[in-house]
């Protein structure tokens, strides 16, 4: 039997009926049986402030640190806002990767991007700039297939269902990534 891979699903929209949220959970069905994706709420985790962070850090940021840590890998499936990442999906990254010296992200995990707009573009600028956070947190991007999603926003119906169009293309993402999580975990 071969090894279940837990990754972290970090969703940079907080809306609980975005379309990324919905994007992720459609992965996550799609995935195959090693992987168990699992997404990590980031919508209560405070501001980074070091002053917070110093003798006793908010209960938000361990419970965020140790469900990266126990993460084989993570997908992170994001809007674009301004050209770039939502602050709250920085907030989280900068969280994560602090203390300095004792980033949660680890070494060397497996990751993916995958951003999704409603917008032709889809979310380019935002998937560009989290590869560039994932250099110094050595973070091992999967480089292709590259997931950009335009148009998202008629990926679903009106109850929230992937549409057969799109499903093909997310399943070469997610079995895309499956092969990444094991090339890097070397299983």
């Amino acid at each position: 039997m071969s090894q279940v891979h837990s990754i972290a699903v970090i969703v940079g929209s907080l809306r609980k009926d975005s379309i990324n949220r919905k994007v992720a959970h459609a992965l996550a069905e799609l995935a195959p049986s090693s992987l168990k994706l699992s997404i990590v709420e980031i919508g209560d985790l405070p501001l980074y402030n070091e002053d917070i962070d110093a003798d006793s850090p908010p209960a938000a940021y361990t419970s965020f640190r140790e469900a990266l840590k126990g993460a084989d890998g993570f997908l992170f499936v994001t809007p674009e806002y301004n050209r770039s990442v939502p602050g709250a999906l920085k907030n989280a990254i900068d969280v994560g990767s602090r203390p300095y010296g004792k980033s949660a992200w680890g070494s060397a995990k497996p990751a993916a991007v995958v951003s999704a707009s409603p917008g032709a573009i889809g979310g380019f600028g935002a998937n560009q700039h989290l590869r560039q956070c994932f250099v110094f947190l050595d973070v091992l991007c999967m480089q292709q297939p590259e997931a950009y999603l335009g148009n998202a926003g008629t990926f679903f119906d009106e109850h929230g269902k992937l549409n057969e169009k799109t499903r093909p293309f997310l399943q070469n993402i997610i079995d895309a990534f499956a092969g990444h999580v094991a090339r890097t975990l070397k299983v």
